[in-house]
C-alpha cells in the first residue's frame, strides 16, 4: 500500500505543470539560471530515473530535504507531528466519547423517536465537510460566543514561553510544571478536535448501533435473561464487549480520514501540525516534501492497522494469529 501510494504521488506530482524552482525561483531568475538550478535538482533526468533514485532513498528511511527551504523531511515531522498526534488523539476522544454511548442508546432504543434523532445526527455529522463545520465552530463558539480560541495551538505568549522537549505542547506544559499553560493549550485544542471527531462520529454510531442489536439478539444474551440478570447489566457486561470488536477495527481504518480530515482543520484553525506544513508544500510545488510528508501518512496508517489487529486478538479470545 505504501509503494503504491509512493508512486501514485510521485507521478501525480510531475504530471501538473510546473516544478518548484520555478514555483520558487521564477521572475527572478533568467530561463538559463533556472535550467541549471532544475538540473542541480534532478528535475531534468528522466522520470524512471528519478523515481528509482528516490525509492532508493526511501528504502534507506531518507526521505529528502525540502526544495523550498532545505529541511529534512524527518524533521518536519519531527517539529510538527506532535501538534498532529495531539490533534488526531483529540478527535478520537471526541469520536468515542460521543459516538460509543449514543449508539449504545440509538441500538437499546431501536426505530423509537431517539433512535431517529441519533441516526440523523449520525448521517449528517459524516457528511458535512470537516472545514465547514471547523468555520461554524469559529463563528458561533469562538465569534459569537467568545467561549474557545478559533486559532493556533497555545497563546503566542505561552507557547514561547514553554521549553519544547516532546514537541507536545501538553506534555511539554506538565513538564514545565506549567499548569495554566496546559489549561491554555487544553482551551486551544477544544474546537479543532471536535471538529475533527464529529468526522468518524456518525460511523460509530451506525457500527455501535448494529452490533448491539445483533448482539441483543443473540442465545447468550437470552440466556442471560432468563437467568434474571438486569437488562442494564445484559446490555454493560454481555453484549458492549462483544460489540466493540468491529468498533475497534473499523477506528484504526479510520485513521487514515482522520489523518486527511487533520489537513482541512490545520488549516481552518492555523493549527501548527504536519497537514499544515503539507499544504504550504504543495502550494510550493515541492516534490520531496510532499512525497515524503505522504509517504509517513501512509507508514503511520499502516501501522495503526497492524496495532488494531493485536488489539483485536486481546480482546476477542476466538482470534489468533
Amino acid at each position: 500500500m505504501v509503494l503504491i501510494l509512493l508512486s501514485l504521488v510521485f507521478l501525480l506530482m510531475r504530471v501538473a505543470p510546473g516544478d518548484p524552482v520555478s514555483s520558487a525561483l521564477g521572475g527572478r531568475l533568467s530561463a538559463e539560471e533556472l535550467a541549471e538550478r532544475r538540473a542541480a535538482a534532478g528535475f531534468d533526468a528522466p522520470v524512471w530515473k528519478q523515481y528509482f533514485e528516490y525509492l532508493g532513498q526511501v528504502v534507506q528511511l531518507d526521505f529528502g530535504r525540502t526544495i523550498t527551504d532545505n529541511r529534512a523531511v524527518s524533521e518536519i515531522v519531527v517539529d510538527n507531528g506532535g501538534a498532529t498526534l495531539t490533534l488526531t488523539l483529540g478527535a478520537v476522544l471526541v469520536a468515542l466519547l460521543v459516538g460509543l454511548p449514543l449508539g449504545l442508546w440509538s441500538g437499546r432504543r431501536r426505530d423509537k423517536l431517539d433512535d431517529v434523532g441519533i441516526r440523523v445526527f449520525g448521517i449528517v455529522t459524516f457528511a458535512a465537510p470537516v472545514f465547514f463545520v471547523g468555520l461554524l465552530f469559529q463563528l458561533f463558539f469562538g465569534k459569537n460566543l467568545g467561549w474557545f480560541p478559533t486559532s493556533g495551538q497555545a497563546s503566542p505568549r505561552i507557547q514561547a514561553s514553554i521549553p519544547e522537549k516532546t514537541h507536545i505542547l501538553l506534555i511539554d506544559a506538565l513538564l514545565a510544571g506549567d499548569m495554566s499553560a496546559f489549561r491554555d493549550a487544553l482551551h486551544h485544542l477544544v474546537l479543532p478536535a471536535v471538529t475533527l471527531g464529529l468526522l468518524v462520529v456518525g460511523v460509530l454510531i451506525r457500527l455501535v448501533r448494529v452490533n448491539i442489536i445483533q448482539t441483543l439478539q443473540s442465545d447468550y444474551v437470552e440466556a442471560a435473561r432468563a437467568r434474571g440478570i438486569s437488562e442494564g447489566r445484559v446490555v454493560r457486561k454481555h453484549a458492549f464487549r462483544n460489540a466493540l470488536v468491529p468498533v475497534i477495527t473499523v477506528m484504526g481504518l479510520q485513521m487514515a480520514s482522520l489523518l486527511g480530515g487533520a489537513v482541512l482543520t490545520e488549516q481552518t484553525f492555523n493549527w501548527p501540525g504536519i497537514g499544515n506544513e503539507l499544504v504550504g508544500y504543495l502550494n510550493d510545488r515541492d516534490y520531496t516534501a510532499v512525497q515524503g510528508i505522504i509517504t509517513m501518512f501512509a507508514l503511520i496508517v499502516v501501522g495503526v492497522s497492524l496495532l488494531i489487529d493485536i488489539i483485536n486478538a486481546l480482546v476477542d479470545p476466538r482470534i489468533r494469529y
